[in-house]
């Protein structure tokens, strides 16, 4: 995980807002998200098994999650690198994914390390700029 240094933490505003602004540039809410906070993920890269996402955290101050009018307040961002099986599982879960119960494979590594830091660290930060153009 990269974290970026980048003027997004500490800046607030409304869901309904900035969900359009995220969806306009490639972002999706994190499925994961709760009613008081959640991510907004976008690809960086994505080759042979192994995707770059940036992730922007945030929390809710007012509201909930899921009201255009809930108020967020932004984290720091950071970088990270999924490294996803490409093929079938050959464990206990293959029936469940061939049967469509188990729509999901595990991650091999849900944290993979980067390499060339510095390059995802510029890729980032300039993803993190053209949202914040968007943001006052």
């Amino acid at each position: 995980m990269l974290k970026l240094e980048t003027e997004m933490e500490g800046k607030k505003a409304y869901f309904g807002d900035v969900r359009k602004i995220f969806k306009r540039n490639g972002y999706t809410l994190c499925g994961s998200w709760e009613y008081d906070g959640g991510f907004f993920d976008g690809v960086l890269s994505r080759e042979a098994g192994e995707t770059i996402y940036i992730r922007i955290p945030f929390h809710v101050l007012e509201g909930e999650l899921d009201r255009d009018e809930a108020y967020l307040e932004f984290g720091t961002p950071f970088v990270i690198k999924h490294v996803v099986h490409l093929g079938l599982d050959k464990d206990e879960q293959s029936l469940l994914a061939a049967t469509g119960l188990n729509q999901f494979q595990e991650p091999l590594d849900k944290d993979g390390q980067i390499k060339d830091k510095s390059k995802w660290e510029m890729e980032g930060e300039q993803a993190i700029g053209a949202i914040l153009d968007y943001i006052s």
